[in-house]
């Protein structure tokens, strides 16, 4: 088989329903594909347009009448709303691997007033309900993809070629009343959740969904030694004194039963002043490679600033009170201290390995956002990578 590009679109409805979390774990599982990019759009009147337009194919499994319904669908729904004149929020994922156009549309499934089940995304997520007289009365895809590797590259181009206008972090798409001040938080799903196709991301979604918020950005990223050193640059220090007295009481156990004899409390103490700093920055080195998959004492500065090995998505939330919100439903950094029902204690195994980070201030936020950079157009350099450039 040869490798194929594949878009999925995750709708308005969709995301407003926070389903987002369950159609991601599932096309993950499902079709075994590795996630490579992800972008929020806010579509133009123009780019709706020309999507509406490729829709209808002969090529499409779905019939024609189906064909026709997401086409005015597409027109209805994803071009800003006439009324408010917002604009509204979709997320697109990119999945890479052998013949995945046909996987991902198998997953997907098909549309129909007959559903048998909740076997595809579209059985559980999506709608068609006809009246007595055959006449639509409510219609919902959940998701939109191309029906062949052709017009998946047409359209996924198409999108890449409004990605720097029409997509990022998006602006104008949620409506607050003018009491409520939102906030804007930084959310990492981590390496330990893509060691394997796996539903942990999107499980991590689902959980973050119960705080109400809306996400406004998305990236699939590959953290640099330089971001990751800054990224958890303020924790260095944290580690250089905090750690004395755990070093000092390990040198001591290691020393006595080495040689032979009892270190006394005065003599632990300097143990930890002179280990304590090395042993901090050690720690510091392996949090780096995990965020990144290399230690910056083992990488040639060089590289420092070349993509990591290690893939996490970055995930902007808004709403009000985000950062708190965000920060209840995560848990403390230790897994065994957080709470039944946080993030933390569902998938945290360790410190370090616990699943997810999230921003603790606002003022963090900002910091964090301008090292992650969510709204880099990542997208469509992997479309132009894949496809070259048009």
């Amino acid at each position: 088989m040869s490798q194929e590009l594949a878009y999925v679109i995750i709708t308005p409805y969709s995301l407003h329903k926070s389903r987002t979390g369950g159609i991601l774990s599932r096309l993950i599982t499902r079709t075994g594909l590795e996630l490579v990019g992800a972008r929020m759009f806010a579509p133009s009147s123009a780019l709706v347009t020309k999507y509406s337009e490729a829709i209808v194919s002969a090529n499409d499994p779905q019939d024609r009448r189906i064909q026709e319904l997401i086409y005015h669908y597409i027109l209805q729904n994803l071009a800003p709303d006439p009324k408010t004149g917002r604009s509204r929020r979709l997320m697109m994922l990119l999945f890479k691997g052998d013949d995945a156009v046909r996987k991902t549309r198998s997953v997907i499934g098909n549309i129909s007033a007959e559903r048998r089940g909740g076997e595809t995304i579209r059985d559980t997520y999506g709608d068609l309900v006809i009246d007595e007289n055959d006449q639509v009365k409510y219609f919902e895809p959940a998701v939109l993809a191309a029906p062949n590797k052709d017009e998946a590259e047409i359209k996924a181009k198409l999108w890449a070629s409004f990605s720097d206008t029409d997509g990022g972090i998006v602006e104008n798409t949620i409506g607050y009343q003018s009491s409520e001040k939102p906030q804007r938080t930084l959310v990492l799903i981590k390496p330990d959740n893509f060691r394997f196709p796996t539903g942990r991301p999107g499980n991590v979604i689902d959980f973050f969904s119960r705080t109400g918020l809306y996400i406004v950005g998305i990236k699939v990223h590959q953290m640099s030694v330089t971001e990751a050193t800054e990224f958890y640059g303020p924790v260095k220090d944290v580690l250089r004194t905090k750690l004395k007295d755990v070093v000092a009481a390990k040198a001591k156990v290691a020393i006595e039963k080495e040689l032979g004899f009892k270190i006394p409390p005065h003599e632990e103490k300097q143990l930890g002043e002179i280990l304590g700093p090395a042993f901090g920055d050690n720690q510091f080195d392996n949090i780096v490679r995990f965020m990144s998959g290399r230690a910056p004492s083992e990488t040639d500065p060089s590289q420092w600033n070349q993509p990591g090995t290690e893939k996490c998505i970055a995930l902007v939330y808004e709403g009000v009170e985000a950062v708190r919100k965000i920060r209840d439903v995560l848990g403390p950094t230790d897994p065994s201290k957080a709470p039944p029902g946080s993030i933390r204690r569902e998938f945290g195994q360790t410190i370090m390995v616990n699943a997810a980070h999230a921003s603790d201030s606002e003022d963090n936020a900002k910091r964090e956002l301008g090292i992650i950079r969510v709204a880099e157009n990542n997208f469509r350099k992997v479309v132009e990578e894949f496809y070259g450039k048009s």
